[in-house]
């Protein structure tokens, strides 16, 4: 039976995307499959798998078609969050696509991957988390 696995990005650096992305979101660096290009960060809950990041040669994309989007429960966490995250190392991103009044930030990480920073409260959908 084919499942889902886990969101993998592309990193030229893998202990700086290690270090961000531990830190970013609270997971542990696992030796599952570690190696020179490749490793996996788990749920420091030890839930399961969460991320994967793998060494590439090739740019981030300034518009990918497939990105992460970091949930936050209100604007005032949204705004802690991105904080935070830009103290890790990510960057905010001059972004000529947000419509009138987002619910989203976009950042890059250390390696120029965007992703975005979401306050739920102020989703379209009115404050509804998506089903888990």
């Amino acid at each position: 039976m084919l499942r889902l696995g886990i969101p993998v990005i592309g990193v030229t650096d893998v202990p700086r995307a290690v270090a961000f992305w531990t830190a970013a979101l609270d997971l542990v660096a696992t030796e599952e499959w570690a190696s020179d290009t490749w490793r996996t960060l788990d749920h420091a809950d030890g839930s399961g798998r969460a991320l994967g990041l793998l060494r590439s040669e090739s740019p981030a994309e300034s518009r990918p078609r497939l990105h992460l989007d970091l949930f936050t429960d209100t604007a005032e966490e949204q705004r802690a969050e991105v904080r935070r995250l830009t103290g890790l190392g990510a960057r905010t991103v001059d972004w000529d696509l947000y419509p009138p009044d987002p619910d989203f930030v976009v950042l890059a990480d250390p390696d120029g991957n965007i992703f975005c920073v979401v306050d739920l409260s102020h989703a379209p959908s009115g404050g509804d988390r998506p089903a888990g």
